[in-house]
């Protein structure tokens, strides 16, 4: 089950630092998880200041 970063995403790029399979990074107007690459480790979900991620 991979996460998935709503509209609340502010950019701050806190998510990306701490995804430790690189699978966030920046989109259009949000950053965006790779479900491919996702591991569900939920890191950046506990990392988001807005609680934009949620698993999808």
């Amino acid at each position: 089950m991979a996460y998935c970063i709503g509209d609340s995403c502010i950019s701050c790029g806190t998510c990306e630092a701490q995804c430790p399979v690189g699978a966030i990074s920046a989109g259009d107007g949000k950053f965006e998880i790779d479900p491919d690459k996702c591991v569900s480790c939920g890191a950046c979900a506990g990392a988001c200041p807005v609680g934009a991620i949620e698993a999808d």
